[in-house]
Order: C-alpha cells, then sequence, then structure tokens
C-alpha cells in the first residue's frame, strides 16, 4: 500500500530526496524470507509485509521528525539496523521501515572505559577501535557483522566473552531514546547533561523502562546513541590474522591460548564450569562449533579451517576414523581462550585450568590443539566473524529450547534429554538436518558466574521448503511444551512466533499469554505489558516485546488471591 503523496513528501523533507524511496525493487529488498526462521511462516506466509516506504534517518533530530509523523498519521515504523532476524522487520502492511546504515558513529573515550555509540556501528567496528586503546568489547553471538546498540537495548547481547566482559545488557550505560510518542529521553549522566559515564539517575533508574527484562526488540521506539562499558584487551592495538581467505587465523602473542575443554559426563562438565567461573580463569568461553551438531563438527572445523577443503569434502571427512574419534572426544565439551594480562598471570591461568580438568577427569581435545586450528578457532572466538555459517547446511536455522532459563547445573543435567527429542525428529520426520540430535551451542553466563549458560539448540531446515518450514514449526510445539514442563517457560523458536503480533495484540496474544504465564516469573511480563501500554499505547513500533497480558495472568493463575496487580 503506497504512502499517500502528501505524506511521502513530508517524510522526504525530513531525510532528503535521497534518503527515502518506494519503489518496488527497493521495498521488496527490505522483507524477510523464511530464511531467516521458521517460526514466521504463517501469518504472512513465508515473507513479513511490504514496507510502505524505506527511509534512512541520519541523525537523532530526524529519527524524533519521524516519529512525530507516524504518530500524526497512524502509521507503524520499524527501525532496525543490519537486519539479522525477522524481529528487524516491520510487522504490518501500513508501516515504514527505518534502515539506521546513516548512524554509524563510534566515539571512545579511553579515561572513563567507554564507547558512545550510534545504531549501525557494528560489533567487529567497535572492537577493532577501542583496541587502539587497550579496551575491548563483548562482541555478542550474533557476531561481529551486527549492530551491538540494537543487542544491547533490544535484546539481551550475550557472547562467548561474557564470562569476563559481562553481557550487552550488563555494559548498558547512559542512552539518548526517541519514544514512541516522539519525546526524546536521555537517561543517566547524559540526560543530566554529565557526560555518558553512567546509565542510572538521577534518582530511579529508566534502565527497565526503555529496555525492560530482555530487550524491547525495537518495540519502544528508536534508541539512537548509548555508551557501553569496555574491559581491558590484553592484546596488540590491532588483531593480526594470517592464512588464506576464509579460513584466517590469529598470530597473537603467548599470552593468548585456545583450548576445546573435553569431559566424561555433564556433572563434571558443570562442576568444571563452577570452577574456572569462581578462579576467574578464562577471558572467553562457548560452546561454539557444537552449533554444527554433535556427530558433524568434528568434519567441519576440519574443513573450515582449512582453504583446501570444501563443503562437498564432508562425506569423506565423516568416514575418517581419527575424525570419528576427534568427534566422540568433543561429545561434552567447550571451547575456552585464556588471556593473561602478564606472563605471571598466564602461567597462573594455565596451571588452573589443567588443575581444573585434573579434578573433574576432563581433557584438551588433540585436534584442536593442532596450530592450524587452534589459530582459526582462536580468531573465530575474539572475532565471531563467522555467524554466517549457522546457515551453511540448509539455507535456514532457528534457534530453539533455550536452556539459558537455568544455571548451568540444571542446564547441563538437561541436555542429553533436549538432544534425544530432537535426534527422534531428524530421523523419523526428516524436516530438518540430522547432525546428531545436540546441537547445543552458547556461553557460559556473564560476570560472576551462577546466571545462565545462554545456550540455544539449531534447527537447520530448508527456507523454500513448505514442508520443512511446516515440519519444524510442529517441532517447535513439542519443544515449547517440554520446556514448559521443566518450568522454563516457552521454547526460543515459539516465543518468536507467538510474539509477531501486527497490532500488537491479536490472535497471537491468546498464545502468547500461555506462554509467559508459564515462566518461573511471569509477572514480569505482566509490568513489561504496563510499560508498553503507558509508553506505546497506539502499538506503532513493533510487536515483539514480550509482554503478558495482566487480566489473563489473574485470570488464569490464581494472582488475584495473591493481591497481584489488583
Amino acid at each position: 500500500m503506497a504512502l499517500v503523496r502528501e505524506i511521502y513528501k513530508e517524510f522526504e523533507e525530513i531525510v532528503g530526496i535521497g534518503n527515502i524511496s518506494e519503489e518496488p525493487v527497493v521495498l521488496e529488498t527490505y522483507r524477510c524470507v523464511a530464511a531467516q526462521s521458521s517460526a514466521h511462516y504463517g501469518p504472512y506466509d513465508q515473507r513479513t509485509p511490504t514496507p510502505q516506504a524505506v527511509l534512512l534517518p541520519g541523525s537523532t533530530e530526524e529519527v524524533q521528525k519521524i516519529v512525530l509523523l507516524c504518530n500524526k498519521h497512524g502509521i507503524h515504523f520499524k527501525a532496525s539496523t543490519t537486519f539479522w532476524s525477522a524481529q528487524g522487520y516491520i510487522g504490518s502492511d501500513n508501516a515504514i521501515q527505518l534502515d539506521m546504515r546513516r548512524m554509524n558513529k563510534i566515539e571512545v573515550d579511553a579515561k572513563n572505559q567507554l564507547a558512545i555509540i550510534e545504531p549501525y556501528a557494528i560489533a567487529a567496528a567497535i572492537q577493532a577501535e577501542t583496541m587502539k586503546h587497550g579496551m575491548t568489547c563483548n562482541i555478542q553471538g550474533a557476531g561481529g557483522s551486527t549492530s551491538t546498540l540494537a543487542s544491547t537495548a533490544g535484546w539481551q547481547g550475550p557472547g562467548p566473552s561474557s564470562i569476563f566482559t559481562g553481557t550487552n545488557y550488563d555494559n548498558m550505560l547512559s542512552a539518548e531514546w526517541v519514544l514512541p510518542n516522539g519525546e526524546i529521553l536521555r537517561t543517566g549522566s547524559a540526560g543530566s547533561g554529565d557526560g555518558w559515564f553512567c546509565g542510572e539517575g538521577p534518582g530511579p533508574s529508566l534502565r527497565a523502562i526503555v529496555r525492560g527484562v530482555a530487550g524491547t526488540a525495537g518495540d519502544m521506539g528508536v534508541c539512537t546513541k548509548l555508551a557501553i562499558k569496555l574491559s581491558p584487551w590484553p592484546g596488540p592495538t590491532y588483531l593480526p590474522s594470517t592464512g588464506a581467505p576464509p579460513s584466517y587465523k590469529a598470530d597473537l602473542y603467548e599470552n593468548f591460548k585456545y583450548y576445546t575443554l573435553c569431559f566424561p559426563t555433564w556433572e563434571a562438565w558443570a562442576e568444571a564450569v563452577r570452577m574456572i567461573h569462581e578462579n576467574r580463569i578464562i577471558y572467553i568461553g562457548h560452546r561454539q562449533f557444537n552449533m554444527f551438531g554433535c556427530d558433524m563438527k568434528g568434519a567441519m572445523v576440519n574443513i573450515l579451517s582449512d582453504p583446501n577443503k570444501q563443503l562437498c569434502d564432508l562425506p569423506d571427512l565423516l568416514e575418517d576414523e581419527e575424525i570419528k574419534k576427534q568427534t566422540e572426544s568433543m561429545r561434552i565439551d567447550v571451547q575456552v581462550v585464556i588471556a593473561g594480562m602478564t606472563m605471571l598471570d598466564m602461567d597462573y591461568k594455565e596451571k588452573a585450568l589443567d588443575e581444573v580438568l585434573r579434578m573433574v577427569g576432563g581433557w584438551k581435545n588433540e585436534m584442536m590443539l593442532k596450530p592450524d586450528i587452534a589459530n582459526w578457532a582462536l580468531l573465530y572466538l575474539i572475532r565471531m566473524g563467522r555467524k554466517n555459517l549457522n546457515y551453511v547446511y540448509c539455507g535456514a536455522y532457528e534457534g530453539h529450547f533455550g536452556l539459558s532459563r537455568g544455571n548451568y547445573f540444571y542446564s547441563a543435567s538437561l541436555v542429553e534429554e533436549a538432544s534425544a527429542i530432537k535426534r527422534e525428529w531428524e530421523i523419523k520426520h526428516n524436516h530438518m538436518a540430522a547432525v546428531g540430535g545436540n546441537s547445543s551451542m552458547g556461553g557460559l553466563g556473564g560476570v560472576g558466574g551462577g546466571g545462565g549458560v545462554s545456550w540455544e539448540f539449531f534447527a537447520h531446515f530448508d527456507a523454500h521448503d513448505k514442508e520443512s518450514i511446516k515440519g519444524v514449526c510442529e517441532y517447535f510445539n513439542k519443544t515449547n511444551q517440554w520446556m514448559a514442563q521443566k518450568g522454563l517457560g516457552g521454547c526460543m523458536g515459539k516465543l518468536n512466533e507467538s510474539s509477531r503480533r501486527p497490532d500488537g495484540y491479536n490472535r497471537s496474544q491468546e498464545e502468547f499469554n500461555k506462554t509467559f504465564a508459564s515462566t518461573p516469573q511471569p509477572e514480569v511480563f505482566v509490568y513489561q505489558w504496563m510499560v508498553k501500554d503507558a509508553f506505546n499505547p497506539k502499538k506503532l513500533s513493533g510487536s515483539y516485546y514480550k509482554t503478558l497480558d495482566p487480566k489473563a495472568f489473574v485470570e488464569g493463575s490464581g494472582a488475584a488471591s495473591r493481591g497481584v496487580f489488583i
């Protein structure tokens, strides 16, 4: 549906004639195919709606004028950066798409150990700039090519380095936010005109209002600038690399070491992670390569670390007896990087890590110690520059289960049961790539330990095959039921599906209510409903914010008898 000429001209006057388009060939590139998520099959038959226009704002002031104009004419809007997931796209036919790529500034404040960033400042660029000052940022699990602002303000932003640097939501300082009604909010010290170093106060913190428990996914207006906390980087001022593309390898000092740690049982795995947390041993920790599946990762690592190998070599590598042995060795594993602030610190960490392995009966995988593989994996984990590999098997994937809602002891106790469910569907239903059942991947939680492990399983499917898409959706019904039975709330894939609500409250809200009512702390999502209702009553900026209707919660959970929200 095209914009009325007068309205289009109003938008054009804000951003300039070269920064707005309604040409069909342009608009089509801003539609999301199901190649990113089977969960979005259904409401739009594999594709998100076509925007009425695409705008590229260049400043906070332009964003504010756009939002005010949307309020005036009742037009929905959605701002996105790198469009990593379907959640960055519009949710109704009566909507415009804001592409934030013109706003990409990075300003490093070395004295206060922070960086002030705009929406399109990708994590890899921020890392490169901060390393010049002996610091680094957390790179979210979605990879170095994604927006740090988006994962900080709009999502949660866990990554491999979060055990040392903290997750992105931990690192959020002051923010500048264009609210859904067009008002500009500056939080913390920025709101007082006193720099960007503090995200809290004066008075009550507004962080819970503007980002909530898991980020607003763009549903509470547009974050146009924020400051993030940085962490020490004990390496050079740039990240030296060697090797032929795409198998680049890190060439770092002796105070950096990479290992794949392996364990005899999940109980041993969890106990080792506890001691690693408590003794502050590692710089990076992630179950990264299990995303290829527990039966496939040994062969895939050999392909990816060798520029002379291709995916067509996979069948032969899977039959290689030595690779089979090494893959079995990595059945219960985690990839880690240790980094010494001094060589004495490095010596302590090496010995401490060896002692942890001795105490739990663990070992370092031999194949992953080979220099070519180890240096490739080291660069992969520091830079997170290969996340396109999520799509390598079938062209599409969806994360699911989401065992991050339990701590690592509880999550580890459930991995085999979850893996058996996935394996059954891989074999019986043939809707996804058969990778061995266990494709759980993710980090080791944030600073301090004890929190969630940020795990998700990968379901690799064919986005151009309706039966594959429908089958994976049916599979998510099963995983969602299992998650609820375990007291972990809804499955990641199912949450994404049920949260796609074009007008903010339609047929999916009933399912949404059931999902969030089953979480351990449903009141959190009731409060988020209230916040959204107060600050975004017209529901013009999206439908992914995780909310639970207070009425449905009271009626269905016995909350009334406890005096909750009455």
